[in-house]
């Protein structure tokens, strides 16, 4: 018989109720207080409903005393056998009287204050279902919004979410009680596919899942740290794809829903799951899996699908080779770089990369297959680099050439379009590749080298601030390209001034890189541009009107391939004075324009002034009083 706490909630007493959170409870005396804590901090009207499943741990006491403790806040129903968690939430929703539900598992917490935005986000939007970011999911939700998209949601099929009493009443939304896992993923199908609207609250985490992770299966409640095996979960999954392909009909929607659920819910329990199991339920894993894709793989999944699935698809009859490739999935990459250096022109770019793990028998490679890595007590493999644009995300595959233990590559250089792109070293084996940002691991000694000029454009190899990875930015876009320009000559012509100096790109001469010679005012930021000529293979040569009034800092402009990069001109130390200063007349107006060099750093600018005959009276007489 089941029997409820004494100390339970006076609803006629406290009035509207905003928030309902039911929690499942079995066993869990460690993790009850830090789960209540956050819950009872929470700042919305709010009841909590806690099903205890005929624990034996003390957490039946505990509840009792926090129900003593908040006897206008927590309602515990305890059962005196355990249940399945679709069956302890069914209870506490048939005895929830707030206008929404929030489902929390015992072993998790809220984040402070958490409750607030989920309901504020619900009332302005009339949401049905309100989705807060969880914090460590794998496939987080980045952007918060008003009204989500059924794709954009999809991913998170826990029930740890905001759901309004109303809409769950109306649809008769309740857990499947015969399932001991996995039994949210389709109630929250089932409340995804039913709702009006959908809202996400992003800007920071509001649940903490401590003990089931930030996905998957919830198995909180009576069943708190039960893990379901590979082949009850495939057969768990197929009633969420039922119940969503009954509300979405076939197309590009029904695709994208699809993926996520064979990516993640039956192609991935061929990986690590896959090799826990003994051979005989391999063979029935491989089957339901094959069954399961059967029925459900679709041309648009399929061509979503990426390399490691589409080669356990072609192998679902080999279950060597499943195996085979479950063991490539899960054994770490290993590599290290060892040598980024110029040959000419190309870029060479040295190190070691290998899959770590038992040996294992590989394809035979074909005859004109680059050579493979030596096996160093690793999976072995075809290793080679892989270099992605950033914006663009085009990709080139570069094979490597290898010596015992390391590979090498030549990467042309000349060949690469503007742009960042970054470095990947990848190790195919069975047909998959696992790729890996290369660099963050280096050898003694191991940097990278200055930029060069190739066919004018600078390439830059780097090293990025946040871990450390390998990239080559060609044209000077998110790298600084180091360069210097510097005067040499500076002198009148006529009321012209002719600029002539040199310019170098790292250690290289860059002059036909030139394109502008450009005066800019330090106040008011105005800008003039005069055209700029290469005399040499360093040298170049600028010719310039004196710009109006102000105080003018020369800037010389490159075309490197990229965004148009400017060098401040300094004058050489040798020089006392860029040039003479020049003085003329228009009409009663006499010009001054001073070329100096600043004192911090010698940049090149120019002083221009224009006085009139009063002006030029009143510093006379003051030149004569201080005499």
């Amino acid at each position: 018989m089941d029997t409820e706490s004494d100390r339970r909630v006076d609803r006629g007493a406290r009035g509207m109720i905003d928030v309902s959170v039911v929690v499942p409870a079995y066993n869990c005396r460690a993790s009850l207080d830090r789960c209540l804590t956050s819950l009872l901090v929470q700042r919305v009207a709010k009841e909590i409903v806690v099903v205890d499943g005929g624990s034996r741990d003390g957490t039946r006491e505990l509840l009792d005393l926090y129900a003593a403790c908040h006897p206008r806040v927590i309602t515990v129903i305890h059962d005196r056998h355990p249940c399945t968690p679709g069956a302890a939430r069914n209870r506490g929703l048939a005895r929830a009287a707030g206008r929404y539900v929030f489902f929390c598992d015992a072993g998790d917490r809220l984040a402070p204050d958490a409750l607030t935005p989920l309901v504020a986000a619900a009332d302005r939007n009339g949401s049905d279902v309100v989705v807060g970011r969880v914090s460590g999911a794998r496939d987080g939700l980045r952007d918060s919004a008003d009204r989500a998209s059924l794709a954009a949601v999809y991913d998170d099929l826990t029930c740890f979410k905001l759901f309004r009493r109303a809409f769950l009443e109306r649809h008769a939304l309740r857990f499947d009680e015969t399932q001991r896992t996995g039994e949210d993923m389709a109630f929250t199908v089932h409340a995804y596919c039913h709702a009006r609207v959908v809202s996400v609250v992003a800007d920071h985490d509001c649940y903490h899942a401590e003990a089931t992770g930030a996905e998957g299966a919830g198995t909180g409640g009576a069943e708190a740290g039960c893990v379901a095996d590979p082949l009850t979960r495939l057969r768990l999954v197929r009633t969420p794809i039922e119940v969503m392909a009954r509300h979405v009909p076939p197309g590009a929607l029904r695709d994208r829903l699809l993926l996520r659920h064979l990516r993640r819910d039956v192609l991935a329990l061929l990986g690590a799951p896959f090799l826990d199991d003994d051979e005989a339920d391999r063979e029935k894993i491989a089957v339901e899996v094959a069954d399961i894709c059967g029925q459900w793989l679709t041309p648009g999944v399929r061509a979503a699908l990426d390399d490691m699935d589409v080669a356990r698809l072609a192998a679902l009859d080999d279950t060597a080779r499943l195996v085979r490739l479950a063991r490539v999935e899960a054994a770490p990459l290993r590599h290290r770089l060892t040598d980024v250096s110029w040959r000419g022109d190309h870029l060479l770019v040295g190190g070691h990369a290998c899959l770590a793990g038992p040996p294992a028998t590989t394809n035979a490679p074909a005859p004109d297959a680059p050579a493979a890595a030596p096996d160093v007590g690793g999976l072995g493999g075809v290793v080679g680099l892989v270099l992605r644009e950033r914006l663009s995300r085009e990709e080139r595959a570069l094979p490597a050439l290898h010596a015992t233990g390391f590979f090498t590559v030549l990467i042309d250089v000349a060949a690469l379009p503007p742009g960042v792109w970054d470095v990947h070293v990848f190790v195919e084996c069975e047909g998959v590749r696992r790729p890996a940002r290369f660099g963050s691991s280096r050898g003694p000694g191991a940097g990278v080298p200055g930029p060069r000029l190739v066919n004018g454009v600078a390439v830059v190899p780097f090293l990025t601030r946040s871990h450390g990875h390998l990239s080559i930015d060609a044209g000077g876009h998110a790298a600084g390209v180091p360069a210097a320009a510097r005067l040499t000559r500076a002198r009148r012509r006529a009321r012209r001034l002719l600029v002539e100096g040199h310019v170098r790109v790292g250690e290289e001469p860059a002059a036909p890189a030139v394109r502008h010679l450009v005066w800019r005012e330090r106040g008011p930021g105005r800008e003039y541009r005069e055209r700029a000529v290469a005399v040499s293979s360093e040298g170049f040569a600028a010719e310039t009107d004196v710009p109006p009034p102000g105080t003018w800092d020369a800037y010389l402009e490159l075309d490197l391939g990229g965004p148009p990069v400017r060098l401040p001109v300094k004058v050489e130390a040798a020089m006392d004075a860029p040039a003479r200063t020049m003085r003329w007349w228009r009409g009663p107006l006499r010009w001054t324009a001073r070329p100096y060099a600043t004192a911090v750093n010698r940049r090149l600018s120019l002083s221009v002034r224009v006085d009139t005959p009063l002006t030029l009276v009143k510093r006379a007489i003051r030149t004569v009083r201080r005499r």
